[in-house]
């Protein structure tokens, strides 16, 4: 296992054959059970969830109670000392100089060379001309001309800053403590030791710095940088930077190019000096301004800023382009519907992610019953102004397909955290443990869910199929005598009198079981059955930073973000509806297939990244729970969300589906149930979940799109 892997951002373990950690209370005289044992792992029923200190305790446990969304996002902030070396060096500042063992010539720095070596020491090379041509400058054409050389290859090389007066050791190496100047020790008569050497060394060097300042603002050669110079060099790091950053693995040259313009070109050229540094090589006495010796690593995938997620933070300018271009441009001058739609669409992803992370920041800080309001709350808000705002704009254009479309964004959601989520984490975790074990207890009470809440759903549309009447339009006779068969087109149940007499009350008296139900699961998880929940604190993470725990957010930032992320989630989901009718009507794609893919899943991503993580660290069990309960709130909360919305505020939402979603929905339900029931998997279960999820998407894609769509 890589060091990477062993830092999991949750430490979460579930009784199983590779990790659990329980005791046997009822050990024979020929078993002896100190740590793990099959027989006891499939007897057990209790989980024990493991944290890092009390906050994220909390967090974990009210995230995990019944069907709560599983968001993989820290709350707090870990200490940098307790964490992997790869981790520590995705947070380093690159200027630490290590002793390196692997070659410099690797794919990664080529291709820096390839993206942005060549063309910052261009301009470099150009400054410097300039530089040399108006004479007063020449002392920033040959540091121009050094640092050409450097930026095309500042891999194994180090700028050093030398110290105005002469130290022992100047520099550290990687993992290594080196004292920087020597002690001489005096003590006196009453106990107190001097260091003469640090005292002497600090008067010295702050009045030599000070002077050296004001004779540096003094020279000509100074205001002609900063006009001639600088400006464009801050344009090129910048533009670097912002490429390397947005590209994620590259973020060491978004670094290495953020330095340059805030350290490296505002001291004077005569301070700085460029060298290669060798492994064996003391270097010079001086301050190590900026190091790097690779451009690329895979593992900033999950580097944080302000505990916020690096692809979250790049994805958020998009939210800004989508509302501009979505709320200035009404007549489609810059941007097409299509586009609009697309931005919209992706602007959701990091609202999400905002919105999740600051549920999670909430509970984490409150008792179980506020974590439990705010998530059942805000738990499905990005989904709620979606289908709010899309039954709205269909009730104020008299369009029925908006209607159809939510009701495929609902399907759609339900067969993804059903049949994709588990199927592609088992297929994903599979691939690297070759079979992995969960509580089939646990997973039968999610499918014992999810079958009352299906059959909830889908009981008015049984209901209406096997009372109401067959009403067919565009009948033929194929004879020419009018004794033959009859074809007919466009067949559909109706009946208003039923509707109104029977099937409407029927959706309301669901409407009102499936929030019980809800409920009764929390006092399940709550009051009744709580024991089954054994929360510790990691061991291996006790440590003395674990006392002073520093959150990310505080709970009033984490409410004016909710907030915030909220509202431009409503804006954002009221462009998607605004421009969706005209993707349906000049798009051959039906609104079936639009509604259970792009509209369902989008949303889901989060919860899909999670999953594939948990699967990764061998928690399955985990990665079932994350589609389980995003599903569980669909039928339970969502849709009895949207009917009561309908009563307010009439829009037409009834709970009638096609036989499409129907079938659809129950057997992915039983197949789930029967994947579920020896509490074991592999990648070829997952790989049956994954390709009927794929059968029944082609299904949707073929299928003809609704009536006046």
């Amino acid at each position: 296992m890589s060091e990477i892997e062993q830092e999991p951002e949750l430490v979460f373990r579930r009784r199983s054959t590779q990790d659990a950690l329980m005791t046997c209370s009822t050990p024979t005289h020929n078993h002896s059970c100190e740590g793990t044992c099959p027989h006891c792992l499939m007897t057990t029923t209790k989980t024990t969830l493991l944290a890092e200190n009390e906050v994220e305790a909390q967090k974990l446990a009210n995230n995990y109670k019944f069907g709560f969304k599983k968001w993989k996002s820290h709350v707090t902030q870990r200490p940098l000392e307790d964490r992997s070396a790869i981790v520590k060096e995705l947070y380093s500042d690159l200027n630490v100089i290590k002793q390196y063992s692997r070659s410099l010539f690797t794919f990664g720095n080529l291709l820096y060379v390839l993206l942005f070596g060549w063309w910052v020491a261009l301009l470099y090379l150009i400054i410097a001309v300039f530089m040399f041509v108006t004479v007063v400058g020449i002392p920033y054409g040959k540091l121009c001309c050094s640092l050409a050389g450097y930026y095309f290859w500042p891999f194994g090389k180090v700028i050093q800053k030398p110290y105005l007066c002469p130290r022992k050791s100047s520099v550290r190496f990687y993992g290594e403590e080196v004292p920087e100047a020597t002690a001489v020790e005096t003590t006196s008569l009453l106990g107190v030791t001097e260091r003469i050497g640090d005292a002497s060394l600090h008067t010295t060097t702050t009045s030599t710095s000070t002077s050296t300042e004001v004779k540096y603002w003094h020279r000509p050669s100074t205001y002609v940088w900063f006009l001639l110079g600088y400006p464009p060099l801050v344009l090129a790091h910048g533009l670097a930077s912002f490429i390397a950053w947005i590209l994620v693995i590259t973020i060491p040259v978004a670094k290495l190019n953020g330095r340059a313009i805030a350290v490296i070109l505002l001291i004077p050229p005569e301070q700085l000096q460029i060298r290669q540094q060798k492994r064996t090589e003391v270097p010079l006495e001086g301050e190590v301004v900026l190091c790097c010796y690779h451009a690329m690593n895979f593992y900033y995938y999950k580097y944080t800023v302000v505990g916020i997620n690096v692809f979250a933070v790049n994805l958020l300018p998009l939210v800004i382009v989508a509302l501009v271009l979505g709320y200035g441009d009404t007549e489609n001058r810059y941007a097409s519907s299509f586009v609009k739609f697309a931005l919209s669409v992706i602007a959701i992803v990091p609202l999400s992610h905002y919105i999740g992370m600051a549920i999670a920041s909430i509970s984490a800080q409150s008792n179980f019953a506020v974590g439990a309001v705010v998530n059942a709350s805000f738990g499905s808000i990005t989904e709620l102004t979606f289908y709010i705002t899309a039954l709205i704009k269909g009730s104020h254009k008299g369009n029925k397909c908006y209607e159809e479309v939510v009701k495929s964004a609902l399907t759609g959601t339900l067969l993804g955290c059903v049949l994709f989520i588990p199927g592609i984490s088992m297929v994903i975790g599979g691939c690297k443990h070759q079979e992995q074990r969960f509580n089939s207890r646990s997973a039968g009470i999610s499918s014992a869910l999810l079958f009352i809440s299906v059959g909830g759903v889908f009981a008015p549309t049984l209901f209406s199929k096997a009372y109401g009447s067959l009403i067919c339009q565009g009948c033929t006779n194929l004879t020419q005598n009018g004794s033959g068969p009859f074809e007919c087109s466009d067949c559909h149940f109706s009946g208003n009198a039923l509707f109104h007499s029977h099937v409407q009350p029927l959706i309301y008296t669901v409407s009102i079981l499936l929030p019980a139900s809800y409920v009764i699961g929390l006092v399940f998880a709550l009051k009744t059955h709580n024991h089954i929940y054994d929360i510790h604190i990691s061991d291996r993470h006790v440590s003395g930073h674990s006392h002073n725990v520093v959150i990310h957010w505080s709970r009033w930032r984490a409410v004016v973000l909710l907030i915030v992320a909220t509202v431009f989630m409503s804006a954002c989901a009221e462009l998607v509806s605004e421009h969706i009718n005209p993707l349906l009507s000049n798009s051959a794609i039906s609104s079936y297939f639009l509604g259970v893919t792009v509209l369902a899943m989008v949303p889901e991503l989060p919860e899909i990244v999670n999953g594939i993580q948990f699967a990764l660290q061998n928690n399955i069990s985990l990665s079932l729970e994350v589609g389980s309960s995003i599903a569980v709130q669909v039928c339970m909360l969502q849709i009895p969300v949207l009917v009561l919305f309908s009563v307010i505020y009439p829009v037409g939402f009834s709970l009638l589906f096609s036989d499409l979603h129907l079938w659809a929905s129950i057997f992915s339900v039983i197949l789930m149930n029967y994947i579920f029931m020896d509490g074991k998997c592999d990648y070829f279960q997952g790989t049956a979940l994954v390709v009927v999820y794929l059968i029944i998407m082609s299904m949707y894609f073929f299928a003809p799109s609704p009536s006046g769509c």
